[in-house]
């Protein structure tokens, strides 16, 4: 007779501990949590690469600190202050002995490139071509002010002008402060006029590159605590792999930062050494942007050399000629002769794939994201070498 009994059939459970499945519960609240920390880390995308600048930092420390050890045995600590207490005096002495200098020629190659620019937007005008980003605001003939005669054209007799807009000055900040106490501290801007939009933006410069030195300095002192903390969210049977996952980022990142450097230095020299036998004007200024442009990648080097062609325009056509064969020069040493042979063993990625992933990371994340695009995309080809290929492909990531 056969047995009718409804699980006689079934197949005979595995041996072991069985997983528990999640509840339709807690599998809602895991998804709610993880878009919830997107969300938050899409918000705070300025501070988290802000962090990422001071790992980089750290980063560079502690290769610096690394090579010190090579040639001098002492304690961590005393060579990471050596390596500070080195790179703050080279600073401090480019600032104190260059920064009269730099600060000079920028200001007239700031005044060469504006009058440049209208120069092009006023050839360009000739053959029906209009620019708005090449527009200078209008003034007087004689360059003064417009006399206050025409100023007082177009206002009310409550002070506004045509368009309803109150008056700046003491005036306006009066007048705004009776009419909406909240607008105090808006109106106070426009009474500092430039001075206070300055102001503001180099505390902030200097409020980020404090946070970045700090962070480097602190990931510098004692990298492995870092390490460590990091690893041990990671489930025991994979802290090894995570180990050398973060080793491999480490190394990957010093090795690029090293090759940058050396890259950025040496067109910073022949850029300068070029522009000045031709006799440009700012030739200082132009190397040291050239050379800090180079940091990002395809979009850096044509900002520098659309400054460097403008501001070679005062000097006539043959100094523009050989401002371009210079900056041309400049770049096919740097495509064919330094990035294969410094960068290859750090980041290996076709032109193409780091310029479309710079679009990507500029849609994403902005300047930031155009700026780092280059380490982020290191950190991104390691996280993808060593988790996809090796791990979940089982091949080999240098194939």
């Amino acid at each position: 007779m056969p047995d009718l009994r409804p699980d006689s059939h079934a197949a005979p459970p595995a041996a072991g501990p069985q997983p528990r499945g999640w509840s339709h519960a807690v599998s809602g609240i895991a998804i709610v949590a993880f878009t919830a920390f997107l969300a938050l880390a899409w918000s705070a995308v300025s501070t988290l690469m802000l962090i990422f600048a001071g790992i980089l930092l750290g980063v560079f420390l502690d290769g610096l600190t690394q090579l010190l050890g090579k040639v001098l045995p002492a304690g961590r600590g005393l060579r990471l202050s050596l390596v500070s207490l080195v790179l703050a005096g080279l600073s401090l002495s480019m600032v104190a002995f260059g920064g009269a200098t730099i600060m000079q020629q920028g200001r007239d190659l700031g005044q060469t490139v504006a009058s440049q620019a209208g120069t092009v937007r006023d050839r360009l005008k000739e053959y029906g071509i209009d620019v708005p980003g090449l527009s200078a605001p209008k003034k007087a003939p004689d360059g003064q002010a417009a006399p206050d005669g025409d100023k007082d054209k177009g206002k009310d007799r409550d002070g506004s002008d045509a368009k309803g807009q109150k008056p700046g000055g003491l005036a306006g900040l009066a007048s705004g402060a009776m009419e909406s106490p909240g607008s105090l501290l808006s109106d106070a801007g426009s009474v500092l006029g430039p001075a206070a939009s300055v102001v503001i933006a180099l505390f902030g410069a200097l409020g980020n590159v404090l946070v970045i030195v700090f962070l480097g300095l602190s990931c510098a002192a004692d990298p492995g605590a870092y390490r460590d903390g990091l690893v041990r969210f990671v489930p025991p049977r994979h802290r090894e792999r995570a180990t050398a996952l973060l080793d491999g980022m480490g190394e990957t990142l010093r090795h690029w930062l090293f090759g940058q450097l050396i890259t950025m230095a040496v067109i910073f020299l022949c850029t300068w050494a070029g522009l000045s036998f031709l006799g440009i004007g700012g030739a200082l200024i132009l190397g040291l942007q050239a050379g800090l442009l180079a940091f990002i990648p395809t979009i850096g080097p044509l900002i520098a050399g659309v400054v460097i062609i403008l501001a070679a325009l005062a000097s006539g056509l043959t100094a523009v000629l050989g401002a371009l064969g210079v900056y041309l020069a400049v770049q096919t040493l740097e495509s064919y002769g330094l990035t294969p042979y410094i960068q290859k063993r750090a980041l290996d990625i076709p032109p193409a794939t780091i310029f479309a992933g710079q679009l990507v990371l500029g849609v994403l994340f902005g300047l930031w994201g155009i700026a780092l695009a280059l380490p982020l995309m290191a950190v991104i080809k390691v996280l993808l070498a060593q988790l996809y290929i090796e791990d979940t492909l089982k091949e080999d990531a240098e194939a």
